[in-house]
């Protein structure tokens, strides 16, 4: 059973993960709104990815006898100066995201709830490819700087992304 400070804990990231897909889909809507689909569809499949982590802790809390409880979504950007302040807004997202899941590893250790430390870790490792990938991106987009070739390439690259279904 999950001690009443883990189960809040666990709660604040479900919907901090929630918060993250409308982020993303706000992120997908700018995109799409200026003609860039391949950047938007990354975004929609990065917003899928959020919404299945949220289903994941949803599903975990359930199993450990907790209660799952829902909160406000704040009201994410809407508008970014441009692909790379979009993407870089979103590597400092998932920048924070890691730091909040270090913080639920960090309380499941403090609180001796071995069952969700090693939950956890499977959080853990999937920021290091989250991270991994949007900084890929923010990388390649800085190569480019302001060429219209460049960013045409990086849009049908990026629209080639699938949703892959987390472990």
């Amino acid at each position: 059973m999950l001690s009443k400070t883990m189960q809040d804990a666990l709660n604040d990231h479900l919907n901090h993960e929630i918060f993250s897909g409308y982020l993303y889909l706000s992120m997908a809507a700018s995109f799409d709104r200026i003609n860039l689909p391949g950047l938007a569809g990354w975004m929609k499949v990065q917003a899928q990815e959020e919404f299945a982590h949220a289903s994941k802790i949803y599903d975990y809390v359930h199993e450990r006898g907790g209660r799952v409880i829902f909160d406000t979504i704040a009201k994410p950007q809407a508008e970014w100066d441009s692909p790379l302040t979009t993407f870089s807004h979103a590597y400092e997202h998932e920048q924070e995201v890691s730091e909040r899941i270090n913080t639920l590893v960090d309380l499941a250790e403090d609180e001796r709830d071995r069952a969700s430390k090693i939950f956890l870790e499977w959080f853990v490792s999937e920021q290091v490819e989250e991270e991994a990938s949007v900084d890929s991106v923010v990388q390649q987009l800085k190569l480019i700087e302001d060429s219209p070739h460049g960013l045409f390439m990086i849009d049908r690259e990026l629209g080639q992304r699938v949703l892959v279904s987390p472990a």
